[in-house]
């Protein structure tokens, strides 16, 4: 049961024909309330044949929804009772994309939801090993297996552009018609210097973002602040409110087509920019929020109707869809847990939306149902955007837990359970997780102890690998950008691919999936930051500026946080106090323990990780002149081993070089045979993909 126990004498921390399609036990056509579809693209998606599947076709468009105030379902939307109504409903539209098979008889009849990041799709290009250029489809892999893929609009802080998918939700107001106003804080962090950033342009949104627009331009009246500091925790210094203005954006200073004048940009005055070292601080009192939570109805309507058909509008998929399986992506994959948490796995008609959910390297929830919610902001790292409500807010878990810290007992599989809708899920994540959104709570308690992990979850740690993957046919990268060590070139495309055919085996046939595979107290693979392994290493790196691997020892801590009595921490809903008033209590975290190479000892390791070019670490740091030393944001490491025993030697580093592991390039390919017919053997990686891994090993040039 869930519920926030009181502390410290504060308030409480929480406060196509027309017809049906695949009813449930001769239920009736589910009413999913969809209301209308106009569709602006209808074409073939290229001229590939996929295997046995055939030609795709894409069809895009623009859909309504309206959604009664009064269901059970749709209360928990913060502001859905304050949003304007037509006939007692409350009205919003979105646009969508669908790629299917043209003959839908040759589907594997599994419609596959990707949740769209930032209005961009994902889940094509990250399941592909794709040559260079790609063609939009890259390998076919999702094609070749008959998935029927769909997006649609779910974040209406977004800038309207040419192909980005998003919701247009309405603006709540006052019971009287006036605008609801609030002060709110964004922040920006830049990595090229320039003497403005529209309002919503966040370190995560880049120029994508709408910004809530502020109450008046005149930044003294009401007061506004922006403030500078380099490091998260150093003292924020005011920036003088003469030396910046708020303005509305000229049409060179937005990306978006046709540009939108409506948008007001932040400027620096006198010659001043906002540079690449400091992190800028805004706060200020804004108007109208859109009703954001709507983006959880919008999503649970479409994919139902697709599934279930409607009595209203024609259905594209009719008697298409068996399975529904729903995939997201960082913030997308925050999106996919607060979706589940807060009960939109059960349609109006207490039907399951999805029976297999993927939330991948996302291991928080999302700020999206809250008053001027800003769900295109990041999960709040150690060195941006720290500060946001899914930074700390349990609960964590997916089964019920109890959590000392806030006083939290609860887990995200709370409603879904009630309901009887929980779908089977997949949880994959990386090293970043771990160290940047503390992935550790999701599967321990405070006191130190694992968590069991329900019958219906597995949870796969994609060992030593960065967030964002990497490509395993792009060339090793020369550059260290913002960070002071190359990036992390482990790639996991290839265990995210054979997972993903396990879990629609495992929703279609009932098929066992591998076991879970994470980092564990139990067994020594989670420990402390400090005591993973890394501390007694000295690595050279190759690089002029930082020429070892200094260990400092540096991870994201999580504190509670208290955002006012009208916010619900344990569903993060209602009404934020901005800023937060910190109890000054933490978080236990923990990290993955590393073997004498200093890459991973647990999870799914890699054919790259048992035959191993280098270490791969799923953090980096900044370098100087971006905020120097702190974490370098979602960004791995990648240290190549020395070629012989002699170079190692006189670098002082102290891993085994290629020679000395390998032999000659017929080792290192024994090597990778061997870890690629383990991982077949287990579940983790596909035939045709070992036989991939082991062909492009042959190439490698061992001295």
């Amino acid at each position: 049961m869930r519920g926030r126990v009181y502390w410290f004498g504060l308030h409480p921390f929480g406060v196509a024909a027309l017809g049906a399609v695949w009813l449930l036990c001769g239920a009736t056509p589910a009413n999913a309330r969809v209301t209308g579809i106009t569709y602006t693209t209808s074409q073939p998606y290229g001229s590939q044949s996929f295997g046995s599947v055939g030609q795709y076709q894409e069809l895009d468009g623009t859909a309504t929804g309206e959604l009664d105030p009064g269901d059970p379902l749709n209360a928990i939307i913060t502001d859905i009772k304050l949003a304007p109504r037509a006939h007692g409903k409350v009205q919003y539209s979105f646009t969508f994309s669908i790629l299917e098979p043209v003959d839908l008889s040759k589907s594997n009849h599994t419609l596959l939801y990707d949740i769209v990041n930032r209005g961009n799709k994902v889940i094509t290009g990250w399941n592909n090993v794709v040559p260079s250029p790609a063609p939009a489809y890259g390998d076919g892999f999702l094609e070749n297996e008959g998935y029927i893929l769909v997006w649609s609009g779910w974040e209406g802080d977004l800038l309207t552009a040419a192909n980005r998918i998003q919701l247009y939700p309405p603006v709540a107001k006052n019971r009287d018609g006036s605008s609801i106003t609030g002060q709110i804080v964004t922040e920006y962090d830049l990595s090229t210097p320039a003497s403005f950033v529209p309002l919503g342009g966040g370190p995560f949104a880049g120029s994508n973002g709408r910004g809530y627009a502020p109450v008046s331009l005149d930044n003294n009246n009401p007061p506004s602040t922006l403030t500078q500091r380099v490091h998260q925790t150093d003292p924020k210094v005011p920036i003088p409110n003469s030396q910046w203005n708020f303005a509305p954006c000229t049409s060179t200073q937005l990306t978006v087509v046709p540009p939108d004048p409506a948008q007001v940009c932040v400027n620096m005055l006198n010659g001043g920019t906002f540079d690449t070292n400091h992190i800028y601080e805004l706060t200020y009192t804004a108007q109208d929020p859109l009703v954001q939570g709507i983006g959880l109805a919008a999503i649970r309507d479409f994919v139902s109707f697709l599934r279930y058909g409607s009595s209203q509008v024609t259905n594209p998929l009719e008697g298409a869809v068996k399975y529904a399986l729903m995939h997201g992506t960082s913030q997308s994959g925050r999106m996919a847990r607060t979706f589940l948490d807060l009960g939109f796995s059960e349609d109006e008609q207490h039907h399951n939306v999805v029976d297999g959910l993927n939330p991948h390297i996302g291991s928080v929830r999302i700020e999206i149902n809250t008053r001027f919610a800003q769900p295109i902001r990041g999960p709040g790292l150690q060195h941006e955007e720290k500060i946001t409500t899914a930074d700390a807010d349990a609960p964590f878990t997916y089964g019920d837990s109890f959590d000392p810290i806030s006083g939290t007992r609860g887990g995200l599989l709370d409603r879904c359970r009630q309901s009887n809708t929980c779908p089977k899920i997949f949880h994959t994540n990386t090293d970043t997780e771990y160290w940047q959104g503390g992935m550790s709570l999701d599967t321990t308690d405070a006191k130190g102890h694992d968590l069991a992990i329900p019958g219906n979850i597995r949870i796969y740690h994609f060992t030593s690998a960065q967030h964002g993957g990497f490509s395993p046919v792009a060339a090793i990268p020369t550059s260290t950008g913002i960070c002071e060590y190359l990036p992390n070139v482990n790639p996991y495309v290839y265990q995210q691919r054979a997972l993903l055919v396990a879990l629609q085996q495992w929703v279609a046939n009932g098929t066992n999936p591998p076991a879970s595979r994470y980092a564990r107290i139990s067994d020594g693979t989670l420990l402390p930051p400090t005591n993973v392994g890394f501390p007694d290493m000295v690595f050279p790196t190759g690089i002029a500026a930082y020429p070892t691997v200094v260990f400092t020892g540096l991870y994201n801590t999580r504190n509670l946080l208290f955002w006012g009595p009208k916010f619900d921490a344990d569903d993060e809903s209602g009404i934020l106090t901005e800023p937060p008033v910190a109890p000054d209590l933490a978080y236990n975290i923990l990290e993955p323990a590393v073997d004498a190479d200093g890459n991973d000892i647990d999870g799914v390791r890699s054919t790259t990780l048992q035959a191993p070019l280098g270490t791969y670490m799923g953090w980096n740091y900044r370098a100087a002149g971006f905020g120097e030393g702190d974490l370098c944001d979602l960004t791995g490491s990648f240290i190549p081993f020395a070629g012989t025993q002699a170079q190692r030697i006189a670098n002082g580093d102290p891993r085994l070089s290629l020679h000395e592991r390998y032999g000659n390039n017929a080792g290192y390919v024994a090597a990778v045979t061997a870890a690629a017919n383990n991982l077949v053997s287990e579940g983790l990686l596909l035939p045709d993909d070992a036989t991939s891994i082991i062909n492009t090993a042959k190439s490698v040039s061992i001295p």
